[in-house]
């Protein structure tokens, strides 16, 4: 009979333990069944990615404030996407190693990481020049070395980044941008989180052709990017 995975747990380790607890209790509860996504999110660590006040929010099931107070973080949308949401958009989205991913909403790099471990290369762009710079720093500390961190706007910049296999939004929008239409390489997919509290769509966009083939698998919710347009809700 095989042993628990909690077998491997050094129960010293309280990393270790929080990372299996989120695996078990957060993300495969949640349909990520993908044996490549669940390693992944256990070797990434997460913790080297949160800001030292928030650290022991690390592995907690809701969006960790990335800096300045709970209150600020919500109001500017500083915030790190939910483990079991990342790791289900990660399953959804099929990275492959010849993947070029462009990502908008670097945060603290923790997603560009996970995004890095599967892909050829990742660009990843940020807004804030804080957040970017605490990405390109914790990036460099974890040895990961295929990531590119731009300050840039990536609703209006990331024309400027060329071609990609993949796109990842890592925060929410009202609607994909057409640009990110005109980015992708055949076949490639965009994963964004889209729509309008309190329920918003996950959705994955695969270009097949001349043609875009839309699904939206399944509800969450999530914070907004800074930058995108916001598209009256009201018709008269």
């Amino acid at each position: 009979m095989a042993l628990p995975m909690n077998a491997q747990v050094d129960p010293r380790d309280v990393h270790a333990q929080a990372r299996f607890n989120m695996i078990e209790q957060q993300i495969r509860p949640w349909n990520v069944l993908d044996e490549s996504v669940l390693e992944l999110m256990g070797k990434v660590h997460r913790e080297d990615y949160v800001s030292p006040e928030y650290a022991n929010m690390a592995y907690m099931d809701i969006e960790v404030p990335l800096k300045g107070t709970a209150e600020e973080a919500a109001a500017k949308g500083w915030h790190m996407l939910a483990p079991k949401i990342e790791a289900r958009m990660l399953q959804d989205v099929k990275i492959k190693p010849t993947d070029r991913v462009l990502e908008i909403g670097t945060g603290s790099g923790y997603m560009a990481a996970l995004l890095a471990a599967q892909a050829k290369e990742v660009v990843t762009l940020e807004i804030d020049p804080e957040l970017a710079e605490m990405a390109r720093e914790n990036l460099l500390s974890a040895g990961v070395k295929n990531v590119e961190v731009k300050l840039a706007n990536g609703a209006t910049a990331s024309l400027a980044q060329g071609t990609f296999d993949v796109i990842v939004l890592s925060g929410s929008v009202a609607q994909v941008p057409d640009a990110l239409y005109a980015q992708l390489n055949e076949g490639g997919r965009i994963a964004a989180i889209v729509g309008h509290m309190p329920v918003m769509r996950f959705t994955l966009v695969t270009k097949n052709g001349n043609n875009f083939e839309v699904q939206q698998p399944w509800d969450t919710a999530a914070t907004r990017l800074v930058g995108f347009e916001e598209p009256s809700r009201f018709s008269f």
